[in-house]
Order: structure tokens, then C-alpha cells, then sequence
């Protein structure tokens, strides 16, 4: 019988889960794209037919944004350059790729809290020189924050209670979360799973 050839998209989803099969042993992390993200995240990342959107409202520049960035097993490069700049840094006007994972891990967010409201966006992409700053005027900015690496978004959801926002992101396991009730905002990243 004569071997067939594979289609594009199962060679893509085929590298995808060659590495999110890279785990890291006893952590429950495994590696996609150069970023280790939780094994129990990996369920929604092997869904390659279902699209992923996101709607963003930025507070700071009141730019808005509704756009499926993921469709048919691939990442929309468009679409991607389109978040990497309403999630800029708005202070200094320098953009960053978002890293995807992050991206992703707010789309499971927004889904267990049954809601297709934007995202209210605090903070994405920071630069160094940004983060230095406010990193000088307040001790919850880390002074390597993952905000540099385009790995950290600080947001809220219109209709969601800031608490319900924080359940839900410590739940998903995703990556570090921060809950700051004083400033209205949960942060999320895709680093190690921690929390403060």
C-alpha cells in the first residue's frame, strides 16, 4: 500500500505537538515556541479548527480592536501585527511581538468566564525604559517584568468582577497572576505558575 503524503496543516499540527511535547520533567510544563506553558493549557492549543478572537479596547490610547488571530490551524500574521500594536508600549510608541501563548491563554480565560467582552487593556509590551520608570515608582513592577518580552498583559473585562477575572486566570494554571484590586486589574503571564 502506498504511504500518503501528509497535508500542510497535519505537518504543522504534527511540529506542534512534537513540541508541546517537550516537557519539563516533574514540572508539568511543556515547551511550545521557546515558552514553557502548563500541560493542562496544552487542551486548547491541539484544537487547530476552532478560530481564536479577541477583542481589545486599550484605556490609554482608546484604540479598539476585534480580530481572529488564530483560524485553520495557523496564526495569522496580520492579525498578530495588528495586536503586537494596540498592545504596545503606548509611552514610548514601540512595538513588540506578543508572544502567542499569551494570546491564547486569554482566549481560555475569556471562555470559562462565558464572556466575548473585550479586553480592557492596562498594560501589555512595556520597554525597558518604561518599565524602569514605573518599576521606580512602584514596588509591584518587577524590575525584570515579563511585560518586556511581550509574555505579560495587565487587564480587566467589562461585565466581570475583577475577583471573578483573578478565580479564573489562578485556575487556568497558565502562568503568573496578579491581582491588584487597589489599580482594577488582574495580571497574566506565561511565565512559571506563581501568584501574588
Amino acid at each position: 500500500m502506498p504511504r500518503r503524503t501528509p497535508t500542510v496543516p497535519e505537518i504543522e499540527r504534527r511540529r506542534f505537538l512534537r513540541m508541546a511535547g517537550l516537557t519539563v520533567a516533574g514540572t508539568g510544563l511543556a515547551a511550545v515556541g521557546g515558552v514553557l506553558v502548563p500541560v493542562s493549557a496544552l487542551a486548547m492549543l491541539t484544537a487547530p479548527a476552532t478560530p481564536r478572537r479577541l477583542k481589545f479596547y486599550n484605556l490609554h490610547t482608546s484604540e479598539q480592536l476585534d480580530i481572529v488571530y488564530f483560524e485553520k490551524g495557523y496564526y495569522v500574521p496580520q492579525a498578530l501585527a495588528e495586536i503586537d500594536y494596540i498592545l504596545r508600549d503606548y509611552r514610548q510608541d514601540v512595538v513588540k511581538p506578543i508572544h502567542p501563548a499569551l494570546l491564547d491563554l486569554v482566549v481560555a480565560i475569556r471562555r470559562k468566564l462565558h464572556t466575548d467582552a473585550e479586553v480592557a487593556v492596562i498594560s501589555g509590551y512595556r520597554t525597558p525604559q518604561t518599565n524602569a520608570m514605573l518599576a521606580a515608582h512602584s514596588d509591584g513592577v518587577a524590575h525584570h517584568s515579563l511585560h518586556m518580552d511581550g509574555m505579560a498583559l495587565d487587564w480587566r473585562v467589562p461585565g466581570r468582577t475583577l475577583d471573578q477575572l483573578h478565580r479564573v486566570a489562578l485556575a487556568m494554571r497558565g502562568g503568573g497572576v496578579g491581582y491588584y484590586p487597589s489599580s482594577d486589574f488582574v495580571h497574566v503571564d506565561v511565565g512559571r505558575v506563581r501568584y501574588w
